[in-house]
């Protein structure tokens, strides 16, 4: 899956979105080296913009620098990505009361069908559909509650964790129990009842930490 060239032109910023992208999704295994002449090669773009994408994926936690040996993608330990949920609740949490302080009809409409897909998906057996919808689920709850500070601190911390994310969202067993979660933020949400909302977010994330602490 590995990215196809993008171009002499193209920006560093471009670049960090398509490694990242890559990070991921798997295209970069953890602890894989990342070399400048490779990169510049397989996405036909200057060396110069390489070091900078990199520079702002090694800000995200994504991509860690070793003494004279380059960048490589780094590793999120199990510790880590609980460390990471645990910051997340604070946030996830304030974004859910003012999403549901803050909804509009449309909106509320939006969220309801968005519910409904998701328990199509999950019975159905297409957890690559249910994972999609939950991402956009948060992005349009981030986007309801308007914090932008809240939003940006969140891309962050779900980027570096989003290896185990993945690994959890396939899961049938786990994307059943989640599914209910997911389900109660909504009706919360929709219900326009904050307290609800905030205790919904902060269960469903306390569960995540329940399944990466007893994952192997």
């Amino acid at each position: 899956m590995v990215g196809e060239p993008l171009g002499s032109s193209v920006t560093a910023e471009d670049l960090a979105l398509t490694i990242r992208t890559e990070i991921l999704e798997g295209g970069f295994a953890p602890r894989q080296r990342l070399i400048e002449a490779d990169l510049s090669a397989q996405f036909g773009a200057s060396r110069t913009a390489i070091r900078a994408a990199l520079m702002t994926l090694e800000n995200e936690g994504l991509v860690e620098r070793l003494p004279n040996r380059g960048a490589r993608v780094r590793s999120i330990t199990v510790d880590e990505a609980v460390e990471i949920v645990e910051v997340r609740i604070g946030l996830e949490t304030l974004v859910a009361r003012r999403a549901a302080e803050r909804l509009s009809d449309e909106e509320a409409a939006e969220l309801v069908g968005m519910r409904e897909s998701m328990r199509e998906a999950v019975p159905s057996g297409d957890l690559m559909r249910y994972a999609a919808l939950n991402q956009e689920l948060d992005r349009r709850l981030r986007e309801i509650g308007g914090h932008a500070l809240a939003s940006q601190l969140l891309e962050r911390l779900r980027a570096q964790s989003a290896r185990h994310q993945f690994r959890l969202a396939f899961n049938p067993a786990r994307a059943q129990r989640s599914l209910g979660e997911h389900v109660a933020i909504i009706d919360a949400v929709v219900a326009r009842d904050p307290d609800a909302a905030e205790a919904a977010t902060r269960a469903h994330l306390a569960s995540i930490i329940d399944v990466l602490r007893s994952s192997p």
